[in-house]
């Protein structure tokens, strides 16, 4: 029994290695060409990003409400390419009030979930793009691979090591042994990193490394808990390995808020390296 479950361990882990290899280069290709093929990559996520959570929330077509939603999603992520934050803003509230008003007949719940879901996709995409025009490609480039440091060692330590549940009631699967070697494999990434960034002290961005996967990994937890919610494994299936784009980039939804957040307090201090 254990071979046949250590065998299919490494079987997901060779797939999901497998789809990575794949999307990354595209990924970080957009990311330092900039705009406007980073602007396209985040519009072409968040499209589907909607797809994928009227699915989780439907039950049903797409429908009017999914168009309202995916079309909605995509004007704040043009209206934020365009530099036009505060416009993306109100846009974002009244696309959610309007999809939460088409609904509200059929079921408060199932409207409210809705109009979550625009909030969900567009503070994260609008922080992304403020972040390449603020901080600079290099900024967001460290970001993702924080982000991706920490899913990937996560997962093996997780599966590795074992141990202790981290939050069992939200997902089963992960543990505190995820948790401490994503933090440290993030922090790692920054350390590393910071030659590259024109960062004299390694500690500084390590310990932010450290701290974006924090909040990186409640995303995670936070979309296990939905997921939970309404009793599905994965989003979609359209990555082999990984199952939807919602859970290949569950963290980094939470991480670019935080570290925006964290850039306009310090007012641009942390993302130094610009």
């Amino acid at each position: 029994m254990a071979p046949v479950v250590a065998e299919g361990a490494l079987a997901s882990l060779a797939l999901r290695a497998l789809s990575a290899l794949v999307l990354a280069p595209l990924v970080v290709g957009a990311i330092l060409l900039g705009a406007p093929y980073f602007d396209l990559l985040v519009a072409l996520s968040c499209g589907v990003l909607a797809w994928e959570w009227r699915r989780l929330c439907g039950g049903g077509p797409f429908g009017g409400v999914g168009w309202l939603l995916m079309g909605g999603v995509l004007a704040v992520v043009a209206a934020a390419a365009l530099g036009r934050f505060m416009a993306a803003g109100v846009l974002a509230l009244s696309v959610a009030a309007a999809v939460y008003m088409a609904l509200a007949r059929t079921g408060r719940a199932t409207a409210a979930w809705h109009a979550a879901g625009v909030i969900y996709l567009a503070v994260p995409s609008v922080a992304l793009l403020w972040l390449q025009g603020a901080a600079g490609a290099r900024a967001v480039l460290w970001l993702f691979l924080v982000v991706w440091a920490t899913d990937i060692a996560a997962y093996a330590a997780g599966r590795g090591l074992g141990g202790p549940k981290l939050a069992p009631r939200l997902s089963p699967r992960k543990t505190w042994a995820g948790l401490g070697g994503g933090v440290l494999a993030a922090a790692a990434t920054g350390a590393l990193m910071a030659p590259a960034l024109g960062i004299s002290t390694r500690g500084f961005l390590g310990a932010l490394s450290a701290l974006i996967s924090l909040v990186s990994q409640g995303g995670d937890l936070a979309e296990s808990a939905i997921k939970r919610r309404f009793r599905i494994k994965d989003m979609s299936g359209l990555i082999p390995g990984h199952g939807g784009l919602f859970d290949r980039v569950d963290g980094l939804l939470a991480a670019a808020p935080a570290l925006a957040l964290i850039e306009l307090v310090s007012a641009g201090g942390a993302l130094s390296w610009r």
